[in-house]
């Protein structure tokens, strides 16, 4: 352990935000967990602060339990709510950062995603690194890809103006028990799942791999943005191989993607009313066949993973009990 005794994980209910403070707990630090409403069952010693980070007293309420020496800010809406991102993600980052500044805390570790990566400038087979242009946000793709992009950029120019030490991690598609489907594999109706693509890798990260990186993250001097994904990636064809052994999908069938490009591109002009699989980037971004290298083992010396079998074995098993 560095110079960091103490962390605040905010969005600390969520599916990443509970692992990071079991992880944080079990090296030895002290914790406050951020939480809206819902408060799991923590270990004893975690000091829980109930707050809506949107509320027009957060900032005050926030900066006082700010006694920490690092933040790990995991608070965000998953969904595509616009009126939700900009509430929870938005107005969310805006409070813990003037927090941040009025209690002169100054590590910060964003919770972002590969989602802000503009990979239909992409052609399959490519690598997908922390180098690849990024989304425009005012032209994203999906209301979850601009939170994303905006939260990064409040971080960015708030570590510019008021010299915080920020390390912006994006990890991959997050899965581990209760959560094991990504929007990467196909698409499913009943028993049936279609594939849409079978080469490249799934940019997959266990729950694990996320906590440790995290945690790892806010007692580091490292900055910049990262991606965090699991040492070892399997195809879609290994992904759904090893999914079928919980009993779904009973049938796959094959249908390639570039065909729903083409119908995409064709039906443009009724872009608005077409589901997400037929609007070009948003298919490209989730069915293209890509390559992910990796960086994360080596810049923040997270353990190398186990075999992607085991992991989603072991996922889907405990998300039964």
């Amino acid at each position: 352990m560095g110079g960091v005794r103490r962390i605040m994980v905010t969005g600390a209910s969520g599916f990443i935000g509970r692992q990071v403070v079991q992880k944080a707990v079990a090296e030895g630090y002290e914790v406050i967990a951020v939480v809206r409403s819902r408060v799991p069952n923590f270990p004893r010693e975690v000091e829980v602060l109930k707050l809506d980070l949107a509320a027009s007293t957060a900032v005050d309420i926030l900066t006082s339990a700010m006694q920490v020496d690092a933040v790990i800010h995991a608070a965000a809406h998953v969904g595509d709510d616009p009126e939700a991102q900009e509430r929870d993600s938005l107005r969310g980052t805006e409070t813990v950062l003037s927090s941040m500044g009025h209690a002169g805390v100054k590590r910060l570790v964003l919770v972002s995603s590969m989602a802000v990566y503009d990979t239909s400038r992409l052609w399959p087979g490519q690598d997908v690194t922390e180098d690849t242009p990024l989304e425009n946000p005012r032209r994203a793709r999906d209301p979850y890809t601009r939170a994303k992009l905006l939260q990064e950029d409040l971080c960015y120019d708030a570590a510019d103006r008021r010299g915080l030490s920020l390390a912006v991690l994006r990890p991959g598609a997050v899965y581990g028990p209760g959560q094991v489907w990504n929007a990467h594999v196909g698409a499913g109706f009943g028993p049936v799942l279609f594939r849409f693509a079978a080469g490249g890798e799934l940019p997959l990260c266990h729950i694990s791999t996320c906590a440790t990186a995290l945690v790892a993250a806010a007692d580091s001097d490292w900055e910049g943005d990262l991606n965090v994904l699991d040492s070892n990636l399997p195809d879609r064809r290994d992904f759904i191989r090893a999914l079928r052994k919980s009993g779904w999908p009973r049938l796959v069938i094959p249908f390639p993607w570039w065909i729903l490009l083409i119908a995409g591109y064709v039906l443009t002009p009724f872009r608005k009313w077409l589901p997400g699989l037929l609007t070009p980037r948003i298919l490209k971004a989730r069915m293209m066949p890509l390559r992910y290298p990796r960086h994360v083992a080596r810049t923040l010396h997270v353990p190398a993973t186990a075999p992607f079998q085991q992991l989603l074995a072991r996922s889907l098993q405990r998300g039964r009990k």
